[in-house]
């Protein structure tokens, strides 16, 4: 390198650390992500690929854009309210409000009456009581797998689960119930076959190995035509007289009926047919945080929650601060948009439709996360070009269509109102001719 080389003008480390943009980012970032962004701004001026007069430009600006977490926030516009990819169920207001009040110390053991140790998210507990009165008591881990995984090991390690084979259910990313039961150590009882189950299965199967009988509610999935299954009301009447628990995972999360989804098993339903313990996800229909919610027998209850693993599946207090006001509070996302009004959602698609001078085509909603497969919710949508859709995901905010058909489909009915503008002006900018654009260098 020698004495005329532009690259002996690169700002040194320390005067870009100097540089008060640099030092106000320390607000927000850790040194270790400072010193990446000055280092890369440094190098992409050696590469000769901006000149090194606007390293200090590149470093400030690039520091602005940047966030602590990696995170983007998306507006689901799939139409799909329980969308796995996009984290599920969003929170309701009252939810991150409690988020991040329990983010500091907060009583979650403890009574702050006396001083001393108290159970862990009591609050909680009762919320869940409050809502599912069937239920003698309230156990919450850290999601529905974890409830399955701590119940098949209190109850049937080294024994059988006697399960249908038409329950037998894989769900996202291939995993399958079964395998996770197994790899407790309990044995799998199979009965019955993938379309006929009947209770004289059950009562053959059950023996002195029997753990539990589990029902599994095959909630991605529908099988029709020759079918027979065994109604809770017949199989608590078995269980009781072979003094064997009846276990329900629901996966749903509806503690109580919901007439939009009248053959969508809920918590209460379950527990007045006869179940001892019914599992389900906090993070689906329910609309709150990801969590495994256990209801049932008080007995039953008390004893999974004194097993070893119910320690190491607990879950933590931001969940618990959150699930309690998800029940507390007013109505969560996930029931809004499952009640959406289909005219008012029409009347928002066409203002929009009417900006940008686009078409509205009917579009059907859809539950997701495995819940009410192949049940419609009547909607409405915006057809856009299918190109569209990559500048939707990759713009600020970023939007998700549904592509389909050749078109990208936006579906109002998961995003609140107050943000219709913001998807206009996102919907705009993707649908505007490009423009010549380039990465800044070194981000």
């Amino acid at each position: 390198m020698t004495a005329a080389d532009p690259r002996r003008q690169i700002p040194r480390t320390d005067q870009l650390l100097a540089e008060p943009s640099v030092v106000d980012a320390r607000k927000r970032l850790g040194d270790n992500v400072i010193r990446d962004v000055v280092r890369d701004a440094q190098d992409a001026a050696r590469r000769g690929e901006i000149a090194p007069t606007e390293v200090a430009e590149v470093v400030s600006h690039n520091l602005a854009v940047r966030h602590p977490h990696s995170l983007r926030p998306v507006l689901n516009a799939t139409g799909v309210i329980v969308h796995t990819n996009l984290g599920r169920a969003p929170l309701s207001p009252a939810a991150l409000d409690a988020v991040i009040a329990a983010g500091g110390y907060v009583d979650v053991e403890l009574d702050l009456n006396t001083g001393t140790r108290s159970r862990r998210g009591t609050a909680t507990r009762q919320a869940l009581l409050d809502a599912c009165p069937a239920a003698g008591d309230a156990l919450v881990v850290n999601n529905g797998a974890a409830a399955l995984l701590l119940t098949t090991t209190a109850l049937a390690i080294g024994r059988e689960v006697v399960i249908s084979r038409g329950e037998m259910i894989e769900i996202g990313a291939g995993f399958r119930l079964t395998d996770l039961m197994v790899s407790t150590g309990a044995r799998l009882r199979e009965i019955g076959t993938t379309n006929r189950t009947h209770l004289r299965d059950y009562a053959d199967a059950i023996g002195p190995d029997t753990g539990c009988v589990l029902k599994v509610h095959p909630s991605n999935f529908r099988v029709h035509g020759f079918t027979s299954e065994v109604g809770l009301t017949e199989l608590r009447g078995l269980c009781t007289e072979r003094g064997i628990p009846l276990v329900v995972d629901l996966g749903s999360g509806l503690l109580q009926p919901d007439e939009t989804l009248p053959d969508e098993p809920d918590a209460t339903t379950a527990l007045n047919a006869g179940a001892d313990l019914v599992i389900a996800s906090g993070d689906k229909l329910l609309g709150g945080p990801q969590a495994g919610i256990m209801l049932g027998d008080a007995e039953l209850i008390a004893r999974l929650s004194r097993h070893p693993l119910a320690r190491a599946v607990r879950t933590d207090k931001l969940t618990l601060a959150a699930l309690e006001a998800t029940l507390n509070g007013a109505t969560p996302p996930v029931a809004a948009y499952l009640h959406a009004d289909p005219a008012r959602l029409r009347a928002r698609t066409e203002r929009l439709a009417a900006e940008l001078n686009v078409p509205v085509v009917p579009h059907d909603g859809r539950v997701g996360g495995g819940g009410a497969p192949g049940v419609p919710l009547p909607g409405w949508a915006l057809r856009l070009p299918e190109a569209a859709a990559a500048r939707l995901r990759s713009g600020d905010p970023a939007v998700l269509p549904r592509v389909h058909d050749g078109a990208s489909l936006i579906d109002l009915r998961c995003i609140p109102e107050a943000d219709d503008d913001t998807v206009l002006a996102a919907l705009r900018a993707a649908t505007a001719s490009p423009s010549s654009s380039a990465l800044t260098p070194g981000a």
